[in-house]
């Protein structure tokens, strides 16, 4: 699920901040850009852990004066993968299944992929399935993913997966 990953990123910035403190402006640039966000091929980048090169500027056409710099970093990404087993905190319950969260991941569970056992209990306060502490152990039966996000559906209906006791 998590990785090391090395990745590149181009950072446009406007002549204003050109100065003695141009690096680390742009150090703490690219953290702002890039944290927390997802793309569907590589994942969630969780955290930049090594800054290798900021690169010399380019200084871009237009007459703005603006540069573009290409960093090179290593960061931690969150993938999930089919078949992957993970505790997840459940989010929202409904009759269609609930939702839970790894994270920025966000997984649903069908009725259909809980154990016949498992009954919905809309009069409980919040809805629930089963475990009041909110915490299950799902494993990843489907990932799809779009430009922006990573969606996945999880399944109970396993040895060893379910609510904590």
């Amino acid at each position: 699920m998590f990785f090391l990953k090395k990745l590149e990123h181009k950072i446009q910035l406007h002549p204003s901040y050109f100065g003695p403190s141009l690096d680390a402006y742009l150090r703490k640039q690219l953290k702002a850009e890039v944290e927390g966000t997802c793309t569907g091929n590589i994942g969630y980048i969780v955290k930049v852990m090594y800054i290798h090169d900021i690169g010399s500027g380019t200084i871009l056409p237009g007459g703005e004066g603006k540069a573009e710099f290409n960093s090179k970093y290593t960061a931690i990404v969150m993938k999930p993968f089919k078949g992957e087993v993970v505790d997840a905190l459940v989010t929202n319950v409904n009759k269609m299944g609930f939702f839970a969260s790894v994270g920025p991941l966000n997984i649903f569970t069908s009725t259909h992929l809980l154990p016949m056992e498992y009954k919905f209990q809309p009069d409980s306060n919040p809805p629930e399935f089963a475990s009041s502490d909110g915490q299950v152990r799902l494993r990843i039966v489907g990932t799809r993913v779009d430009a922006s996000e990573i969606f996945a559906i999880g399944s109970c209906k396993e040895d060893f997966v379910g609510p904590f006791d």
